[in-house]
């Protein structure tokens, strides 16, 4: 079993990678197609072409193989995707409508009645709202209001992990570790709810259109003839469910136990923690299922978290990217300059990133600010600020974790793109007042699914043994002292204190303009 390898899909937001990985967690090999960005008929929409994502994996499959044809070593297959993206099916499996993706905005006041009994314990324990925002972003409630043709005909409902494992095994099957989104999933037990559950009520679902569950590092299928010739795959290689990106990043990472936070700098950026004990960081808001059987990811998330970069490098960053690609320079090595030529604390500037609202913390109707400018700063404070801020907010949530599972948070793992940047990684390190580490190969979500294919295929004994083989810690970055002091200050003194003093003034914004919407 040496030389056997396991094959990762990664369907990610702005691309598809094919990635191979021997038993130690070694990369061996990887393809990568770039997708078409979402598109939008109206605003706030963002829409993609569900064949288009099964189409690019196909093409990165095939790829994969033009320059490594090892495809007799591929012991197993395991998807990993984008959470929250939902495509609906016909009863041939065909698409129906493009996929709703996660990044989608749309929302509709026409929605399922809840029964008498339940809006009345919502309204009892105060998370009315709650109920609200849940079935006003349901995509399913949407369809059954905007598009009820659709909804007559959609034979299966599914996140594009189901879809994705569908086309290559012809089961309706996903793992319980994919069930982030507007479904009816007990996050407890991790199953479809009960029969009298609320969500029934609240979202326009029938039990029947919802694929089977299984759990991380179980055979859902193999891959079929026809998935064979689209993919170059071999027939009859068996398809494992993984989890969702961000739980496969979490393992991927090495952080199996509570007492190690992983930090994606990702699109959104989160902090995570893995356990078996249900914990609810956020009163009513459940933790998400782990890619490890039976374990839970306590999340904080921080939404629209490393975009804000992103923001700023496409609006304020043409120097940088100029040189670098004048120069055949690194441009993440100029924009880690950039950080570096200002002091940490950004000489008092100071952001707060709520870009997109919360359900419940941050509330519906935060918005983002940054205060303390003088006429010393320049767009280098600016892009610090930026970065400071994001850890400042996965500080205030790792606080938030500790104190909810009685667990303190002794080192740091950090996956996601902003984890290349040696610049984030040392204020992270010095603003958690924590040793942060990258892992040891950037496919981290990748890394996580091949972990639930090693175990599923027996490449290695069990969950526990493969992650030891497969993972281990890169480069660690250690918090400076000096460093330290100045941002424990300016976190307890200024940055907690921001969202509290603020939210008045959020809320009287969007009584004004109606953004965040209020209903």
């Amino acid at each position: 079993m040496d030389d056997k390898l396991i094959l990762a899909i990664d369907n990610g937001t702005q691309s598809v990678r094919a990635l191979l990985f021997d038993a130690r967690g070694v990369l061996a090999a990887k393809s990568q197609v770039h997708l078409q960005p979402c598109y939008s008929d109206y605003p706030g929409w963002a829409e993609h072409s569900a064949d288009g994502y099964w189409e690019a994996v196909c093409r990165a499959c095939r790829e994969l193989w033009r320059s490594h044809d090892v495809r007799t070593r591929v012991a197993a297959v395991a998807v990993t995707t984008q959470r929250g993206t939902v495509v609906n099916v016909d009863a041939d499996g065909r698409p129906l409508r493009p996929a709703i993706t996660w990044l989608d905005q749309r929302r509709t006041d026409d929605v399922p009645r809840v029964g008498p009994w339940w809006r009345a314990a919502f309204r009892v324990v105060g998370v009315r709202d709650t109920l609200t925002y849940f079935q006003r972003e349901a995509e399913i409630n949407w369809i059954a209001a905007h598009q009820p043709d659709v909804l007559q005909r959609t034979h299966k409902f599914l996140l594009l992990s189901g879809f994705l494992n569908f086309r290559l095994t012809d089961r309706y099957a996903d793992s319980t570790g994919s069930q982030v989104a507007y479904v009816p999933f007990d996050y407890r037990r991790h199953r479809w709810a009960a029969a009298r559950d609320w969500k029934w009520q609240a979202l326009a679902v029938r039990p029947d259109m919802l694929p089977e569950l299984a759990a991380p590092g179980t055979p859902i299928g193999a891959v079929t003839r026809g998935a064979a010739q689209a993919t170059g795959i071999p027939a009859g290689v068996p398809v494992i469910a993984a989890a969702a990106d961000k739980a496969c990043e979490v393992i991927g990472a090495g952080c199996v136990t509570p007492d190690i936070g992983c930090l994606s700098y990702g699109t959104t950026a989160t902090i995570n923690t893995t356990g078996t004990k249900y914990v609810q960081v956020t009163r009513f808001i459940p933790p998400y299922p782990a890619a490890l059987p039976g374990a839970y990811s306590t999340e904080v998330q921080i939404f629209r978290g490393y975009w804000m970069v992103n923001w700023f490098k496409e609006q304020f960053g043409d120097r940088e990217q100029a040189l670098a690609a004048g120069q055949g320079l690194s441009a993440e090595a100029l924009f880690d300059a950039l950080v570096d030529a200002v002091p940490p604390g950004s000489m008092g500037l100071m952001l707060q990133p709520y870009w997109s609202p919360g359900v419940r913390v941050p509330g519906p109707e935060a918005k983002g600010a940054m205060i303390g400018f003088g006429d010393v700063h320049t767009r280098a404070h600016i892009y610090r600020a930026i970065l400071e801020g994001l850890a400042y907010a996965l500080r205030e949530g790792r606080e938030r974790i500790e104190a909810k599972s009685g667990t303190r948070i002794a080192a740091l793992r950090v996956a996601g793109g902003g984890s290349q940047s040696d610049a984030a990684m040392q204020l992270t390190a010095d603003i958690f007042g924590l040793p942060a580490a990258r892992a040891h190969v950037y496919e981290t979500s990748g890394l996580g699914a091949a972990i639930c294919g090693a175990a599923g295929v027996g490449l290695h004994a069990d969950f526990a043994t493969a992650i030891a083989a497969m993972t281990r810690p890169g480069q660690t970055f250690q918090p400076i002292e000096a460093h330290r002091r100045v941002y424990d200050r300016l976190y307890r003194k200024v940055y907690l204190k921001m969202y509290r003093r603020l939210r008045p003034l959020y809320e009287e914004i969007a009584e004004i303009t109606d953004y965040p919407r209020r209903r």
